[in-house]
């Protein structure tokens, strides 16, 4: 037991010290990328291409699964903008639909054995920056900057250091929000997988084929979990952060 609980110990520790350096980029000093970054371009390139392919040689009427299949994720997208925001807000659809997708496929690549990239803060923090700067802006543009400013001593001058306060938990909070879940869930189960791998290596019950070993208490318990942290938390943890941007951006602009 003692064995397992000091495997587990050293995989919580590689985890808690964030993505890996892959390489450098010798300027300014040395500019670490780190596993984070090339994955979000592997992604980038990944869904841009899926998009080329989704709309390549549309039809009026549609003559192939392909296109059925992106009219049916557009109207997804175009219904939750027009029901959560309202008609006026449509042209933010492309900005909702990029941030379901980055973030879900951010996360899901954790089923391929890759660090999910919503378990880096910086990532969830980026969104919840951009997502804080439309909020801001829509608040400009409806109130003007004095409007702005003066809306921070309501209801009284007194509540204005709260209410400052207020405004900026809405981004920390839905950086963290979003990057608490996934990061734990990788966690939870890194540390599973490590203890149950050090419980075979105790009952004799590792086998190595090859380059492979085989971990037979490790089989079968970590997939049940791998369900709830990888796939359904990663499309519910997307789906909120979108959700939450759509109403924290179209009440700044009443």
């Amino acid at each position: 037991m003692f064995c397992a609980a000091n495997v587990a110990a050293e995989a919580s520790s590689e985890i808690v010290h964030g993505p890996k350096v892959v390489f450098e980029i010798p300027l300014f000093g040395g500019i670490s990328i780190t596993e984070t970054t090339v994955i979000g371009w592997v992604l980038i390139a990944v869904i841009f291409f899926l998009c080329l392919w989704l709309t390549h040689d549309l039809k009026k009427v549609p003559e192939k699964k392909r296109q059925v299949i992106a009219e049916m994720a557009v109207e997804f997208v175009n219904n939750m903008v027009k029901t959560s925001m309202g008609e006026k807000f449509m042209g933010y659809a492309p900005y909702i639909a990029a941030l379901i997708v980055f973030s879900a496929s951010g996360s899901l690549v954790g089923l391929l054995g890759l660090r999910s990239m919503t378990a880096d803060i910086n990532v969830t923090a980026t969104w919840a920056l951009m997502t804080f700067a439309l909020i801001t802006y829509n608040k400009f543009r409806a109130n003007g900057a004095l409007g702005y400013l003066k809306s921070f001593t309501k209801p009284i001058f007194l509540l204005a250091p709260i209410n400052i306060l207020s405004e900026v938990a809405t981004p920390a909070s839905m950086a963290f929000r979003h990057f608490g879940n996934i990061a734990g869930g990788m966690v939870i189960t890194t540390l599973l997988y490590m203890a149950l791998g050090a419980l075979s290596n105790l009952l004799h019950l590792e086998f190595v084929l090859g380059p492979f070993t085989l971990d037979v208490a490790a089989v079968g318990i970590p997939a049940v979990l791998s369900v709830y942290f990888d796939l359904f938390s990663a499309c519910i943890q997307a789906y909120i952060f979108s959700t939450l941007t759509m109403v924290y951006v179209s009440s700044a602009a009443e």
